[in-house]
C-alpha cells in the first residue's frame, strides 16, 4: 500500500465538511476494496470524524493560518518554562498564549457559542500537547487533547525559601488576604481539572457511540450494495429465463409440426 495513496484520501476527508465525512469515508473504502488494497481500505476505515471545532481548526491549518502556527510553537516554549520553573517567562508566555487564542476565537464567524467554546478549548490543548499540535497542523485533528491543558498553563510553585521580614499588620493583612487568594484559586484550578476529566471521559464514551453508529452505517450501506447487486442478477436471471422459454416453445412447436 501506497502511504501517499492514503495521505491523499485523509487530506481531502479533512478537508471536507464533517456531515460528509463518514459517506466520503465508506465510498474511498470501498474503491480501495474494490481495487483490491484491503490494507488501504482498512485504514481508511479507521480514521475518525471530527468534531465541529477540531474541523474548524484543521480549516484554519489548510488556510495557513498564521496565529495557529505561533500557537503550536509556543507550546513547546510554555513546557520548557514550565519544567524550568520560571514564573516570569510562563506569565509572559501565557499572556502570548491567551491573546493569540483570542485573536483566532474572534475572527472566527458563523460557530455556534458551543462550538466556538470548544474551539478555544481545543486551540489551548494545540498548545498543551505536542501531538495535538502536529495533528492541527497536519489538518487532521478530530477532537481536543484527552488530558488537563491546564497542566501546561498554570504558574509553578517557587521552590526557593523566602526570608522571612518583620510584617507590619498592614502588610501581614495583605499577605493573608494574598494566600487566601492564591488558596481560592487552586481549588478553582482542581474543580476545573476534576470537569475537564469527567468532559473528557463523557467525549470518549460519545465518540465510542459515533464509532459504533459510524460502523452500523458503513456494514448497512455495504449491504444494500450487495442487494442492488443480487437484485440486478435476480433481474438478469429472469429475462435470460424467459428467453429461454421462448426458444424452447418455439422449437416444440417446430417438433410438432414436423
Amino acid at each position: 500500500m501506497a502511504t501517499s495513496d492514503f495521505d491523499t484520501v485523509a487530506d481531502r476527508l479533512y478537508a471536507g465538511q464533517p456531515a460528509d465525512f463518514v459517506a466520503e469515508r465508506t465510498a474511498a473504502a470501498r474503491a480501495a476494496k474494490d481495487a483490491g488494497d484491503a490494507d488501504l481500505a482498512s485504514r481508511i476505515r479507521a480514521l475518525r470524524k471530527p468534531t465541529a471545532a477540531a474541523a474548524y481548526v484543521n480549516r484554519l491549518a489548510r488556510d495557513g493560518s498564521t496565529p495557529l502556527s505561533e500557537l503550536a510553537a509556543l507550546g513547546e516554549q510554555l513546557r520548557t518554562a514550565h519544567e524550568q520553573l520560571d514564573g516570569s517567562r510562563l506569565r509572559e508566555l501565557a499572556q502570548q498564549r491567551a491573546e493569540l487564542v483570542q485573536r483566532i476565537v474572534r475572527d472566527a464567524s458563523g460557530l455556534s457559542e458551543s462550538v466556538a467554546r470548544e474551539v478555544e478549548e481545543t486551540l489551548e490543548a494545540v498548545v498543551a500537547d505536542a501531538d495535538v499540535a502536529r495533528l492541527a497542523l497536519a489538518g487532521r485533528l478530530t477532537s481536543k487533547a484527552r488530558q488537563d491543558a491546564d497542566q501546561w498553563l498554570s504558574l509553578p510553585q517557587n521552590p526557593v525559601p523566602i526570608k522571612k521580614k518583620r510584617q507590619s499588620e498592614k502588610d501581614r493583612k495583605a499577605e493573608e488576604e494574598r494566600l487566601r487568594a492564591e488558596e481560592e484559586a487552586r481549588i478553582r484550578a482542581l474543580e476545573r481539572r476534576q470537569a475537564v476529566r469527567a468532559r473528557a471521559e463523557a467525549e470518549r464514551n460519545l465518540q465510542r457511540a459515533e464509532r459504533t453508529a459510524e460502523q452500523a452505517d458503513a456494514r448497512v450501506t455495504e449491504l444494500r450494495d450487495r442487494l442492488a447487486e443480487a437484485e440486478e442478477r435476480a433481474a438478469r436471471a429472469a429475462t435470460d429465463l424467459a428467453k429461454a422459454q421462448v426458444t424452447f416453445e418455439e422449437a416444440d412447436d417446430a417438433v410438432q409440426r414436423a
